[in-house]
């Protein structure tokens, strides 16, 4: 009974043996399960996108230079007005009786021109006949003399008298002046948007500061101001079409275009790791929406630059590697450079393309603008080559030259239906 003992053992050594041949073989190495897409051709936009308030184009503050009682307004907040109409009134008595003075001290210097006019003349001619009677004989020297002092101070007279009359007319038109703008007047068309004052109250016009009384702004033309990054506003200049939502209209676009880029600089928090540079832009719309107002939020999509026919891939596409891991990198001869210390490791833009034995082929890309959604590919590809798009954590890390890549099943655990298919 030994015989079936041996059998037994034979069996069990040739299974382990093929076991341990099996083993050894060389596997095939294992698959990369990624979302693949290919390469296009066509049209991209760089779109500059920002966040701001609409306003108006031209908003005037209405307020006096006169300090009084507000006697009368006449508009009320969201009236039409045209330029020219009168808005308001300031109590005019006491700018009233300063014109009448002013008025009167006009007219006595007047008076006293006159007067001293007459005298002037008087003394020209007493001169001209005490010269004519010393030619003759007939007056003495001392005589002729005293004419021409006395002609002189006339002539002194009257001009200080005439620049009395000039001070006296300055002060009547000031006074006039001070009296007009008692009467609120509207400097352009367009719409009352804020009364700060109510008839009654006391308005304080200085020249040191403003007493506002109510806002007008022209409505017919709004704009959105926002700011943009250094980085962004490089790319722009006056007359790029723009797209603007308002919030508070839901699914309504409106078209305008850029108007005024800043050139100096908002810097925050300056001298810090969080300082942020922006530049204000101004972009107008092109017509008014009816139900647009000042104040409401806005969101501005300014289409910068636009290639067509070039090769586009989806923006998740390319990743950065560190560029001794291309399969064409060539190392620096040793003693070429002179550095110290550790080289810092270089990065550069790859695109994985899927070659028709589905193996991931690193390929350096150099790219240009982007969209929300799409890269533009100068160089490294060509359209319709297979890149791989996804997963995030596969592209970005996992993915390495050579590898096969596995598209995943629909409904399975990596397919649309399952969360390994999932895009980052």
């Amino acid at each position: 009974m030994k015989w079936w003992k041996a059998v037994i053992a034979g069996g069990l050594f040739l299974g382990a043996a093929a076991i341990t041949a099996g083993g050894l073989k060389d596997r095939p190495p294992p698959s990369v399960e990624a979302t693949v897409t290919k390469a296009r051709k066509g049209s991209i936009t760089r779109t500059i996108t920002g966040a701001g308030k609409v306003q108006a184009a031209t908003t005037v503050k209405i307020s006096s230079n006169l300090s009084g009682d507000l006697i009368e307004l006449l508009v009320k907040e969201g009236d039409r007005v045209t330029k020219g109409q009168v808005l308001g009134r300031i109590d005019r008595k006491r700018y009233e009786a300063s014109t009448k003075q002013a008025q009167a001290a006009q007219y006595a210097a007047r008076s006293d021109v006159q007067v001293a006019q007459v005298e002037a003349d008087r003394t020209a001619a007493e001169l001209t006949r005490v010269e004519e009677l010393g030619k003759k004989g007939l007056a003495s020297a001392a005589e002729v003399d005293q004419a021409r002092a006395a002609r002189d101070s006339a002539a002194g007279r009257l001009a200080s008298s005439q620049q009395r009359l000039a001070q006296a007319s300055a002060a009547n038109e000031e006074a006039q002046s001070n009296l007009s703008k008692t009467t609120l007047l509207s400097p352009i068309d367009g719409n009352v948007i804020e009364l700060s004052r109510e008839v009654g109250e006391r308005v304080r016009g200085s020249d040191f500061s403003e007493d506002v009384v109510m806002t007008i702004a022209a409505l017919n033309v709004m704009e959105v101001k926002f700011e943009v990054g250094e980085h962004e506003v490089v790319h722009l200049k006056p007359g790029q079409p723009a797209e603007i939502t308002v919030d508070a209209l839901e699914g309504e676009t409106f078209q305008g275009s850029v108007v005024e880029i800043a050139q100096k600089a908002l810097i925050k928090n300056p001298g810090t790791e969080a300082e942020v540079t922006t530049f204000p832009v101004t972009v107008a719309l092109s017509t008014r929406p009816a139900r647009v107002l000042p104040g409401m939020s806005a969101e501005v999509r300014i289409s910068a630059e636009t290639h067509d026919d070039t090769v586009l891939v989806p923006i998740q596409s390319v990743t950065v590697r560190p560029e001794k891991s291309l399969p064409t990198y060539k190392p620096p001869v040793e003693g070429a450079t002179l550095t110290t210390g550790r080289r810092a490791q270089t990065l550069t833009k790859v695109v994985f393309v899927v070659d028709k034995d589905n193996k991931a082929q690193m390929k350096q890309v150099r790219t240009g603008i982007a969209s929300d959604t799409d890269l533009e590919i100068l160089e490294g590809i060509d359209p319709e080559d297979k890149v791989v798009d996804g997963p995030f954590r596969t592209l970005s890390k996992e993915l390495k030259h050579g590898d096969t890549v596995r598209e995943p099943q629909p409904g399975g655990p990596g397919g649309p239906g399952g969360r390994g298919g999932q895009k980052s």
